[in-house]
């Protein structure tokens, strides 16, 4: 047995691997780059790259969170005058306090500006204000401990509706007259209930005694004139809704609709255990986590009080058409649409009202995520009328739709009209809009390419959003009308452009490449334009080094799709791979953009140095490619996903000469899993890996995330055992490190230890665990960083490399 110190605290648990000293016949190639200066504080480094881009309602000036060359102790807010180019520069705290309204774009039937659109009405650390356009002037309105949100305009203007706790409110702009809309309490009605015994005698007693019918008369006449009190001041009438916690308080244009949901927490078992052991107190200390997969959905209700008729009901969403719909993969096991299997949670969002108040649509979802309706609301009846269903066997997902809940993108048209939606219906997310009254769908979008954060102009004759249209691996900023057609591309240089709403004619956005992190540009509303650059966040000793552009290839799969990746070639092969798995399973990495992943892209430029081959795959489950390759790995993680990096090493044996067993493979999170999967499943695909923070068995993973892709535990199983891979550790025959943190909350450690436990009982050798005791999912130490990936470097030497143990044979 081999043994290691960690973090000079911890033995590593390790296999027998022998390792060959490196070949002496040639000087192997150098690279300029450590795996200690990539590791290092990215600020101080590399230089902090702004967030949080966000302009002024006065479309005069720019805002973003930056923290250049990493001189200040954390980011601040810096501004930038865009007509006289002043800046950019740090804003005052006094500047900061008073609290610059920023734009979020122009809402058409919202009433966060009053109908003339010369005034907003916003919530700022939990007090309300009042913007003026016309001179650039904040009006506070509130100045309370309570917290003040959800602020909107009546719509005369004259009142501001909000909601403080879980009550709505109207203030008189004019008056200063605050009064209460709603009264919502927590418990049940306090009038008893009544036996049966109890009626009897109340009936006999009334008809007996001419006494008793007096008082019953008197207090009769003084109720209603407390009624007709209660009217004359417009006391809200009071609701009691149990034991839940109220959601989404609303109360429609008119004032006359109040909805609500109530959410009411099941028992979802026992929560898992993680502790911290390197405490200030001295002693381990539990962390919150999550639940595993398989809890029961809450208990949700969606409610509708009419304040005219003094009734609060709750809207039954089972009445949509496919409400009872049994799953195919449930169809398959016999399950019936009659029975109390069938019957799915369903939750609603909204309601979402024109300007006047005359229409609502919802959007409800089911806990399953399978179905997605937009439905219009009569609140007056609580009838719903489908506009618009998305099924999927798979799961509903995409930009714009979601794929964990949520309404997506969802919003009114100035006509008080049309709604407008983006759905996957087509396999790819796009724009439409729906009549509500007609219930005519029309699709403003079409293409094999996504749609993502359309917002409309302030007269709503024009859409602005990004999109991949010009390349599935670039985002772009494109206009188009308000009832579809041609769309000009607004943005030239290659790469990502990430643009927030703007109230201007104007165009700010954060520009990124593949090898450049995000910077603040600002240009014309035209595709002509030039755009300025506003930031420059690299410092000068990360642009010594000439970082690669990796190039954007595609090979043929197994079953005939093209799978794109990028490429790092080496200008002196050493006849070895290294091959990286993106995380999160949907997320995209083949970009022409800066990488989520910026520490392995410099990682990958070093190996890239030094002689290795390095290849990172969008496999099938990655973003940007359409429904279809984004649900290809439904009911089987580590199957199709797993099938790219199989093909994938083929395709580097066919084209470079790289051998398999000189291939590594590794990666983080849902790369570590299919790191696991790989090595276990598929040796001979791969000479050796490195699965951080991995999965090791979804049974044990979060339900929101794994529901979707493998449904539940108890509704399938074979799901479960053919995606996990403690059930294939048998497989393991190449050298594995397994890397993780001891505070993870999201893959937390007793996946790894389990999985640990298992290699154990198998006597698998040539395996280490390496653990990191003051680390959460992602690593936040450059220390730790800098013993992972050096940990990570050198099991490639020694699995692939110059240093495997046969080289010498060659």
């Amino acid at each position: 047995m081999r043994f290691l110190t960690l973090l000079c605290t911890l033995v590593l648990l390790s296999g027998t691997i022998t390792y060959a000293q490196p070949a002496t016949d040639a000087d192997p190639p150098t690279s300029t780059l450590s795996v200690e200066q990539i590791m290092q504080d990215p600020e101080t480094w590399i230089g902090d790259w702004p967030e949080n881009l966000r302009w002024h309602e006065n479309g005069r000036t720019l805002y973003f969170d930056w923290n250049p060359k990493g001189e200040f102790p954390s980011d601040s807010l810096f501004a930038y005058d865009v007509e006289s180019g002043d800046g950019p520069m740090k804003v005052t705290p006094e500047e900061r306090r008073s609290a610059p309204p920023t734009f979020s774009g122009w809402s058409h039937g919202e009433h966060v500006y009053d109908r003339a659109q010369e005034r907003k009405v916003y919530d700022h650390d939990g007090d309300l204000h009042l913007y003026h356009r016309d001179d650039d002037r904040i009006t506070r309105l509130t100045d309370t401990p309570a917290r003040e949100a959800t602020a909107r305009f009546s719509p005369d203007g004259e009142r501001v509706i909000y909601q403080r706790d879980n009550a709505l409110f109207s203030l008189s702009l004019s008056t200063g007259l605050t009064r209460q809309l709603t009264d919502l309490r927590p418990g049940r009605d306090p009038e008893p209930d009544t036996t049966a015994q109890e009626a009897f005698l109340y009936e006999q007693q009334t008809a007996l005694f001419e006494t008793i019918r007096e008082e019953q008369e008197k207090e009769q006449k003084a109720e209603a004139a407390r009624e007709r009190e209660r009217a004359a001041d417009n006391d809200p009438p009071t609701f009691y809704y149990g034991d839940g916690s109220v959601r989404q308080l609303q109360i429609d244009p008119s004032g006359r609709f109040v909805s609500f949901v109530v959410r009411e927490d099941v028992s979802n078992g026992d929560e898992t255990l993680v502790a911290d052991y390197v405490t200030e107190s001295g002693f381990a200390e539990a962390l919150d986590a999550r639940p595993k997969v398989g809890i029961q959905p809450d208990d949700v209700t969606f409610y509708v009080q009419d304040i005219d008729q003094d009734t609060t009901y709750s809207i039954d969403l089972h009445q949509l058409p496919g409400a009872y719909d049994v799953p195919a993969y449930q169809q398959e096991k016999g399950v019936e649409m009659d029975s109390s299997e069938a019957k799915r949670s369903l939750y609603a969002y909204g309601p979402y009202w024109n300007a006047d108040g005359s229409d609502a649509v919802i959007v409800v979802r089911a806990d399953d995520n399978k179905d997605r309706w937009i439905a219009r609301l009569d609140a007056a009846t609580g009838e719903l009328t489908v506009l618009d269903r998305q099924e999927d066997d798979a799961w509903i997902g995409g930009p714009g739709v979601g794929s964990y809940g949520g309404p997506g993108t969802i919003g009114w048209m100035p006509d008080g009209e049309t709604v407008y939606f983006q759905s996957e219906r087509t396999g790819w997310s796009h724009l439409y809009t729906v009549d509500v009254a007609s219930g005519d769908v029309s699709q403003l979008t079409d293409g094999e390419f996504e749609v993502s954060d359309p917002r409309l102009s302030k007269d709503g004759s024009t859409w602005t959003f990004q999109s991949t249209e010009y390349s599935s691996h670039q985002l772009h900023v494109y206009q188009m009308d308000a009832s579809g057609g041609e769309r000009t591309r607004l943005t030239r240089r290659d790469g990502q452009h990430f643009t927030p709403p703007s109230p201007t004619d104007r165009l700010a956005s954060l520009y990124e490449y593949s090898n450049r992190p995000p910077d603040v540009y600002v240009q014309d509303r035209s595709e002509t334009a030039e755009a300025q650059r506003v930031t420059t966040s690299p410092t000068d000793e990360w642009l010594a080094y000439d970082w690669r552009d990796p190039e954007i290839i595609t090979f043929e799969a197994s079953d005939g799709v093209d799978v794109p990746a990028h490429l790092y070639r080496p200008d002196n092969p050493n006849g070895a791979a290294v091959m990286f798995v993106h995380g999160a399973g949907y997320t995209q990495n083949v970009i022409k953009g800066w990488p989520y992943y910026f520490r392995e892209m410099m990682f990958h430029n070093m190996l890239a140095d030094l002689g290795y081959t390095v290849i990172d795959i969008d496999y099938r489950g990655s973003a940007g490619y359409g429904r279809d390759w984004r649900t290809a790995i439904y009911r089987h993680m580590g199957g199709r996903d797993l099938g790219d990096y199989v093909d994938g090493s083929a395709y580097l044996s066919d084209t470079f000469g790289i051998d398999s067993e000189r291939t590594f493979i590794y990666g983080g999170s849902y790369g570590g899993f299919m790191t696991l999967m790989g090595l276990f499943t598929a040796p001979d695909s791969f000479g050796g890996g490195a699965a951080l923070r991995s999965v090791t068995d979804w049974a044990h993973y979060n339900d929101v995330y794994t529901s979707n892709i493998l449904n539940t535990p108890a509704t399938d199983s074979i799901a479960y055992a053919r995606s996990s891979p403690i059930y294939f550790a048998e497989g393991l025959e190449d050298p594995l490190l397994m890397p993780h943190g001891l505070i993870d909350t999201n893959v937390q450690p007793q996946d790894i230890f389990r999985l640990t436990q298992r290699l154990i009982e198998l006597g698998k050798e040539d395996w280490e665990l390496a653990l990191y005791p003051v680390e959460p999912h992602s690593f936040t130490e450059p220390s730790s960083w800098t013993d992972e990936y050096r940990r990570i470097f050198d099991l490639i030497e020694e699995s692939v490399g110059p240093n495997r143990s046969d080289a010498s044979e060659e």
